[in-house]
This record gives C-alpha cells, structure tokens and sequence, in this order.
C-alpha cells in the first residue's frame, strides 16, 4: 500500500494524502499584499490536481515585512476576506489550506528600513537592529496575522523561520550578535521564536508547522545540530511539524542533488522526535514514496514539480500503479456529479 497516498492526520487535521504544496514565492498580489484572482487559478489548480495540503506562499505579517510590493500580506482584515475565498476554493477540492506567516527583515528589497537582528547589511542594503520594543510589536503582529488566517478557515499555520528572513536571522549564531535577552546563546537567539509561537498559541489550537534552515552551509552559522536543538524546544511548545529546508542566511553553494535535504529531515525527525517535511529536489512518486516508507519523513513537499505539473499528485499515482478518482465539479458551482458525462 503506498505511504504517499494514505491519509495522515495531525493535530486532529486528516489529510487525504501525504503530498504538500510547498510555499513558493509569486509576487503576484495587488501593492496592498491581497490575493488576486490569479491566485485563485493558481492555488485552485493545485487542490484540484489532488495535493493534500496546500501551503501558500510566504505572507508577510505586517506592511514593513515585505521584500517585494507583490507578496502577500495578512496585516489587515480585508487581505483576511480575499483569504478566506480562496480557502473556500481549496476545500472544495478537498485539499487542506495552509498559510506561511513570514517576516523578510534584512532581506528587504524596496524602499524603507529593513530591521534585522544585529544590524548586519544584507548585500550591501543597510539594516536597523530591531529594538526590543519593536520585537514586542513583531510578536504582536504575528500574533494578528494567526488570528485572520484563523478567521479565513486556514487548516494549518506555519512559521517562516528559514533562508535568512527576520526569524532565522534571530536565530542564527552568523547573524545574531546582540547582547540582550534575544541574543548570545542558541537558548536566548531561539528567545523571539519562543515569543512568537507562545503568542500564536494563545488562540490557534490548530496544527503549527515551522520551516527552518537546517544548516547555513558555513563554520559561522547554524548546523543540523542546531536545528535538532532548535526542535526539541519547539516540541516543547507545542510545534507539530517541522519544514525542513536549509540555506539563506549568507551566501553558500551547497552541493545539491536528488532529495539532498532529506537527511536533515531524517535526522530532527529521530533526534528530536519531530514530524517532519522533506523538501527539495523530490520530483518523482517512487523517490517520495521511499522517502516516507523508510521513514525519514512524514510528509513530502513538492515545489518547483509542482510549478510544471499542477496535477503532479496524478503523476506520481500513474508512477506508483496508485489508482485515483477523477477529480469532480464541486456540487453548488458547476453541474452536479450525475450530470457529469462523456461528450
């Protein structure tokens, strides 16, 4: 029986299938950070080509956390009405909706200040270091962002703290040199993760994933044994799935291939005793399936196959003699499933 297309169930959420959409960037919302209808076509297409969970693309939690004018936004309740349209499209097609919440800090690219942990330059843009004060009002954002994706119906949470935006760069040892509560030992950098994931629980009760770097690819930074660490406190917390990616934070050429950040995964998941996601380079349903029968992972992530191939779940079934049902109109918008026939 295949691992890929049994249901699973977190946190009281069934998928009906192991197979995420992993959060990948467009920048293709409005300049106010609301969902277009393009990206009703786009998500849309993914539910119905059998995903079982859909993870939208980064979302920032407040206007100053962008990067690009194109990302998506969840500061304000009408960005939460587009929101909660679209998830209605998904459920439709039985996926289950996530939503990354995420904060660029340093790695801003328009006009303003960028924030960042220690004031470090990011290519050569100058950063301000966050303030405690302004700490406090980043946790309180992300706070508000949970609770509109809360009211929109999203089914899952999950935290961007990978690939050098302001999370990871709190969090790492290349980039985080303050000397106050936030910073110094993997305990007080891990201190603004721990708020934000505290504040987030206060009325999210549903799953609560968190994407990270498992290594930076450099002495300076964070390695896989950090990120084990880093897990086992957020298990502490409640966290019930970690996504786990690597990279970001400062420039790196890893040596890349088939599935090549599946043994990070592999390793919090035995380490840490963590859920995890494996990412990268997965593009086949016989690599996927393997990947879950032999345990290193819990879920599969599918990125850029899935950009190509919208209903990429229907190819890895055809690759996997996994026989699924052809997806049907959703009673209430289009014809009824009777009606549907043969021209």
């Amino acid at each position: 029986m295949s691992l890929l297309f049994s249901p699973i169930t977190i946190k009281g959420l069934e998928l009906k299938n192991r197979i995420m959409m992993a959060p990948m960037g467009t920048v293709a919302a409005l300049n106010d950070g609301i969902l277009t209808d393009w990206h009703m076509v786009h998500y849309g297409a993914r539910a119905l080509g059998q995903a079982g969970l859909i993870m939208l693309e980064a979302t920032a939690v407040a206007e100053q956390g962008r990067d690009l004018h194109g990302n998506l936004g969840l500061w304000n309740d009408e960005q939460g009405a587009k929101l909660q349209a679209l998830v209605k499209v998904l459920h439709q097609s039985s996926s289950k909706a996530g939503i990354q919440l995420w904060h660029a800090g340093r790695k801003r690219k328009i006009a303003g200040a960028a924030v960042s942990a220690s004031g470090i330059p990011y290519e050569g843009r100058a950063t301000e270091a966050l303030s405690e004060q302004q700490a406090a009002e980043t946790v309180a954002a992300f706070g508000d962002a949970a609770r509109r994706a809360a009211a929109a119906g999203v089914d899952v949470i999950e935290l961007h703290a990978a690939h050098g935006y302001l999370i990871n760069d709190f969090l790492s040892r290349y980039t985080n040199k303050r000397e106050d509560k936030y910073g110094g030992t993997r305990l007080r950098r891990y201190q603004l993760l721990r708020e934000i994931i505290a504040e987030i629980r206060l009325g999210w009760k549903g799953p609560l994933f968190v994407r990270i770097s498992a290594d930076e690819y450099s002495a300076e930074g964070n390695n896989i044994e950090d990120a084990v660490y880093f897990a086992g406190l957020m298990k502490e917390q409640g966290v019930d799935l970690i996504d786990v990616s690597s990279g970001g934070v400062l420039p790196a050429k890893p040596h890349v291939y088939p599935g090549y950040q599946v043994p990070f995964a592999e390793q919090i998941k035995r380490e840490a005793g963590m859920a995890t996601a494996a990412v990268g380079l997965i593009t086949s349903g016989g690599q996927a399936e393997q990947i879950l029968q032999d345990g290193r992972a819990d879920l599969i992530a599918v990125g850029r196959p899935f950009l190509r191939d919208p209903f990429w779940p229907r190819t890895a079934a055809e690759q996997l003699g996994v026989k699924l049902a052809e997806p049907v109109p959703y009673k209430g918008y289009w014809f009824a499933k009777e009606l549907v026939h043969e021209s």
